[in-house]
């Protein structure tokens, strides 16, 4: 996977903004997200499915946080972070769904992701997206009819 081509593919989403519906926070793209997102310790640490899906999600990011739900508050404790996180941390949760198609073409079912949004609050009292966390394939299976 070449994150670098992902990581210039987000900066489209700089300076945009989502609400999430749960909660109508609204969520800032600033320009520390593409190079979080593609190159954090969370990314490296990607195999396989989860890995590409967390690729290919760059390009609904808005969306993924407009659905956004389970928002968590944790307290900033990382000295690196004590002008961009000043007043902490918030996660939610979020998911998103890739299709996967069969060899002519026809759309044979969609594989669902779940992820964590982070989100710092910063000082200027703005929330900012920061990273998607925990990019993982769902493996519950629906309710036969």
């Amino acid at each position: 996977m070449d994150w670098n081509i992902v990581e210039d593919c987000l900066k489209e989403y700089i300076g945009e903004c989502a609400e999430i519906t749960e909660t109508s926070d609204v969520v800032y793209i600033g320009a520390d997200f593409p190079d979080e997102f593609a190159h954090s310790k969370d990314t490296k640490e990607l195999r396989g499915a989860n890995m590409y899906a967390k690729a290919n999600s760059s390009s609904i990011i808005k969306e993924m946080i407009e659905i956004a739900t389970n928002k968590t508050f944790a307290e900033n404790y990382a000295q690196k972070h004590s002008t961009d996180a000043k007043f902490g941390w918030y996660r939610y949760d979020t998911r998103f769904a890739i299709p996967v198609y069969d060899d002519t073409g026809e759309l044979v079912r969609y594989n669902v992701f779940k992820s964590r949004i982070l989100v710092r609050h910063a000082k200027d009292g703005k929330l900012y997206l920061y990273d998607i966390l925990r990019t993982k394939k769902e493996t519950s299976k629906p309710l036969e009819q």
